[in-house]
């Protein structure tokens, strides 16, 4: 009811009629989709970056999105943005786009024919491809008169723009693999060899490609759309971006000697275009300005351009709307304007003839619009997979970007992960991997500040992102669950739209959180806490550490609250990471190494308060303080971890048993990995005696 309310309202304000079979409406919710929230979305720096001054110029770089643009058209980027915000939970889907990437990255010579066959497209293929969808309720003289004229322009271009996709069409089918591999040779004979040597789309093993082959390059609908086209447009027209090229090419479409009326304002057309050259030629001669240039852009029309080093004191009377223009000044005069808009009339009367005789055309291809739709999507997704996810790979070194493997219920693994978008920046970046399951669901990282607890979660969303659009992933190896949502929690600003505090604001995000979050989902959550009173805070991290380990969900907490480490003491699915710093003389030297279990490095709050230029008396006061607190500390940790060790290494078995439970190892293999089991199982429960 919604859909059809819309289609209604605009029918009645734009005085069009939908065309049948032209609009496709599907309610998909986020069964088929991975949900991301707003906020994760800006945390984990999907679209935007979040600190864009720190990087200067190159900082839209920092973003996934930007790090991905590489696609030619405005549909393929639009697709690319929403795939990003919205991944695939489909395993099936995401299989069928990482085999059609295995193939572009496993034949090189499929991977560059695509990418210069979908160069031969229009970057506004899919935008312009609706205008097909609508006519107007009646076609009349006043429907097409002169102030219609965008729309009589829109509609000329459209049908030049798919002229051109047309004639791009077969370059999918011809996509071209000759024995002798060299990649220069075949970009040559791409560009300029008609000749169909191999079909390897058609010979294409992805699905992905199999079904493009089919669903395009052999349907007989788009050779039937070219060939009604080519009966009343003319062969040598081409779309074009260029301002004048493009308006010329509008004016002259339709076959010449078909209507006199257009023939006559294509004559006034070319005459005023030419009076205007013959215009600038003058002015160079009479004013000496051999330099001066006559550009076009549609809104001004022409005018004239003229460098600021030929112009010797003032510009004579003539020159009227004089505007500096870096090293120019651009300029009119009263007979260029005179020129221009009798240029501008002629175009819009070539216009309203060309629409009208083209309205017949329009109606004809409406009647295939649904196959029109198909190439558009086709073409969007193509550029995703070649130019963007397929291009991104190529320009890396080889082996660094690996296939993720999927399962249903399997663990989250990741060995030799690295950030992608500040592997992007910098190629020394340190890999660190993660391993969730079901008998370890849960992960407390620790470590200093500035040690990389914050860059390390991001990473893992973004490579799960990643993996679930169907791209490569920036890592040794990676097999992955499903995940239906990614919750976050990072940041320390205060909301000054709704009056929040940081305190507030984190309260607010971490209860959407416990709202909304499945055993499914993946939360990653940056010093829950800190923004309060260290009891309190220390409180509010440990209940929801227990909320989601009930829940079952993959959750990783960053934090400098030590006493989290007792989880892991209670609840043996609780695993502790902490990154390696080394201290020396007073200093620490960050590694951004990940490893197990808990590293302190004592007092590094106070050490980076020393190098920030606290003065040492306070700096070492609380030296002494922390001292004393953390002697008391370590004596109850101490007696809770002696209290559940026997519990930890029974969990510790069940772990390995779930993992064996999902193995695809042999049965000797699996016979032998029980018997090492029980045997470390037995030499621990001595040790403890």
């Amino acid at each position: 009811m919604i859909c059809k309310n819309i289609v209604c309202r605009i029918e009645a304000e734009k005085g069009v009629v939908v065309i049948n079979h032209s609009l496709l409406v599907t309610f998909n919710g986020s069964f088929d989709h991975m949900n991301i929230d707003a906020t994760s979305v800006q945390n984990l720096e999907i679209i935007e970056p979040m600190h864009s001054s720190l990087l200067g110029t190159n900082s839209k770089k920092r973003s996934l999105f930007h790090m991905l643009k590489t696609t030619r058209t405005i549909g393929g980027t639009r697709l690319l943005r929403a795939n990003l915000l919205q991944p695939l939970k489909d395993i099936e889907t995401i299989n069928t786009r990482l085999d059609c990437l295995d193939e572009l990255m496993s034949n090189e010579q499929l991977f560059f024919g695509l990418s210069q066959a979908l160069r031969k497209f229009p970057k506004e293929t899919d935008r312009v491809l609706c205008h097909f969808c609508f006519k107007p309720k009646r076609v009349t003289n006043e429907v097409l008169a002169s102030n219609n004229g965008r729309r009589n322009q829109i509609m000329i271009s459209s049908i030049i723009l798919l002229k051109t996709a047309l004639d791009a069409l077969p370059l999918l089918s011809q996509v071209q693999h000759h024995c002798w591999g060299q990649a220069f040779t075949f970009l040559y004979l791409i560009w300029y060899n008609d000749e169909l040597v191999i079909q390897v789309l058609k010979e294409a093993k992805s699905c992905l490609l199999g079904n493009v082959y089919k669903s395009i390059c052999e349907n007989e609908k788009y050779t039937s759309i070219r060939n009604r086209i080519g009966e009343v447009i003319d062969e040598d027209v081409l779309h074009t971006r260029v301002p004048f090229v493009a308006r010329t090419q509008q004016c002259f479409a339709f076959k010449a000697g078909v209507d006199g009326l257009l023939d006559m304002a294509r004559r006034s057309f070319c005459d005023t275009s030419e009076a205007v050259h013959d215009l600038a030629n003058k002015y160079r001669e009479d004013f000496r300005l051999p330099n001066l240039k006559i550009p076009f852009n549609n809104r001004k029309g022409f005018y004239f351009s003229i460098p600021q080093k030929d112009i010797q004191g003032k510009l004579p009377s003539k020159f009227i709307q004089v505007m500096k223009h870096g090293n120019n000044v651009h300029c009119s005069s009263l007979e260029l304007a005179s020129l221009n808009a009798r240029n501008k009339s002629a175009a819009k009367e070539c216009w309203l003839r060309t629409a009208f005789c083209l309205e017949a055309l329009m109606d004809a291809i409406r009647e295939d619009v649904s196959v029109l739709t198909v190439l558009s999507e086709v073409l969007c997704l193509l550029d995703m997979m070649v130019n963007s996810f397929a291009h991104t790979i190529s320009t890396k070194p080889v082996d660094r970007y690996t296939r993720p493997n999927f399962t249903c219920d399997g663990p989250l693994a990741i060995d030799s992960g690295r950030h992608p978008i500040l592997e992007s920046i910098n190629n020394e970046f340190i890999p660190n991997g993660i391993f969730l399951s079901e008998a370890s669901n849960m992960a407390i990282v620790m470590g200093p500040n500035m040690s990389g607890k914050s860059t390390y979660l991001q990473q893992v969303c973004l490579t799960v992102i990643l993996a679930q659009i169907g791209c490569y992933i920036p890592a040794r190896f990676a097999t992955l669950r499903v995940v239906d949502r990614i919750f976050t929690r990072m940041g320390t600003m205060d909301c000054l739209e709704s009056n929040s505090s940081t305190f507030m604001t984190e309260m607010k995000e971490t209860a959407f959180i416990m709202q909304n979050v499945s055993s499914r989902s993946l939360i990653v959550m940056d010093e829950l806490g800190r923004a309060t009173s260290s009891s309190d805070g220390f409180a509010i991290a440990w209940s929801c550490c227990e909320q989601l380990l009930a829940l079952k969900a993959y959750s990783i907490f960053a934090t400098h609250m030590e006493n989290l480490s007792e989880l892991a003491t209670m609840y043996p699915n609780v695993k502790i990471l902490h990154f390696d710093v080394d201290v020396r003389n007073n200093r620490m030297d960050f590694k951004f190494l990940l490893k197990d279990g808990l590293r302190h490095v004592p007092h590094y709050g106070l050490m980076l308060a020393g190098v920030a230029g606290l003065p040492s008396s306070v700096v070492e006061t609380a030296k002494k303080i922390t001292s004393r607190i953390k002697e008391k500390e370590m004596k109850r940790m101490e007696v809770n971890y002696r209290q559940y060790q026997d519990l930890q290494l029974t969990y510790q078995v069940a772990q390995r048993l779930m993992c064996l439970k999902f193995s695809d190892q042999d049965e000797d293999s699996l016979r032998e990995a029980l018997q090492d089991l029980k045997e470390s199982y037995l030499s621990g429960r001595h040790k403890d005696n």
